[in-house]
This record gives structure tokens, sequence and C-alpha cells, in this order.
């Protein structure tokens, strides 16, 4: 598979080191990473005060051309990414698609919002009360993959799921060489 596109949507108030991750850790595995504002603007303040650069707005992505969507989680930025008409429509398409999903921390809510979380997930500890509590997953799993939906805990996790889509997309040798030349010994 070359060429694949993951889109990582960024909502003010995002995580920066749960997006950061995900970005840089695909970034190396040569997999293109858009990264895209909900709004007309191309900086983004996270929840605490980093500001990123986005590649495009939302209103600019084209479902057809994805591989996988990756939400980073923050409350801010995942209330923001529920309540996002065009991000709450790619996700839908993406799942009839059968084309991988991904989110970590808070942001399985905006899965759920848009009715692609399945059964088994995990999320920040407390999110899932907003959630369900059914399928949950808790500490057991850094990363917990149901169909084509990856879900993941929070900022002590980004490295691991970031290394675990990398798996899904690229294959083992690609995680494999990746987790190595990043020390990441206690990601599977």
């Amino acid at each position: 598979m070359n060429n694949i596109k993951v889109l990582v949507p960024l909502a003010s108030g995002f995580e920066e080191v749960e997006a950061v991750t995900i970005i840089d850790i695909l970034r190396r595995a040569e997999i293109e990473v858009l990264v895209a504002s909900l709004d007309d603007i191309s900086l983004v303040k996270g929840g605490n005060g980093i500001t990123v650069q986005t590649d495009m707005q939302m209103k600019d992505v084209n479902v057809n051309d994805l591989d996988m969507i990756v939400l980073p989680g923050g409350w801010g930025g995942t209330h923001a990414l529920a309540d996002d008409a065009r991000v709450q429509s790619i996700l839908k398409e993406m799942d009839t698609q059968d084309k991988y999903i991904g989110a970590i921390c808070a942001a399985p809510f905006a899965l759920n919002k848009a009715g692609v979380l399945k059964h088994k997930f995990t999320c920040y500890p407390s999110v899932e009360k907003q959630i369900r509590e059914e399928g949950y997953m808790g500490d057991k799993q850094m990363v917990v993959e149901d169909a084509n939906v990856m879900t993941s805990r929070g900022v002590g996790t980004a490295l691991c799921f970031a290394l675990a889509i990398v798996k899904r997309l690229k294959g083992d040798a690609v995680f494999n060489t990746l987790k190595k030349g990043v020390l990441a010994d206690s990601c599977e």
C-alpha cells in the first residue's frame, strides 16, 4: 500500500502530546499525514497553550483520498470534534467504507457520537462513563483494536498507539524498525 494518507483533525483544546506524537511517528513511517483545522485558521492552540500549524481545513478534505482518520484527545478538542458536522460525517463515511478510524484519550467520545465506536474500546479513565461501560477495556491494554477502530488511553500511551497505527497500515517490518529506532521497547 503506497501513498497512505491519514487525517488528523485538530480543534482548539486538543492534547498536544497525543497529536504531535501521532503526526511525528506516522510521518517517520512515511505515511502522509494531513493535519486539518475545523475552522478557517491555520494555527490551532492546544489545551496546554501549544500552537500547531495545520496543513488544511476540514472543508477541503476528500474522504475518498483517506486511508484512516485519527482523533487526538483533550476535552476541549474532543467536544469540538464531536460537535463538528464535517468530522462526524467523515467518521461515518470512513466506517461505511471499512476504513481505519483511531481515537485516543477522550476522543472515543467523538467516535461514539458518530456511532462508529465498536464494542471493545479504551479511553482516558472516567471518559467511559460518558460513553458506556460495556465493552470498556480499562487499563488491560494500551491499544484496543475492534474491527476497523483503534483506541488508546492517553498521553502515556500515545507512542504505542502511534506505533500500532504504523503496524496496521505499514506492517510488522516497518513497525519493528521504527519501534527500535525510537527506543519504544514496551510497545507491542
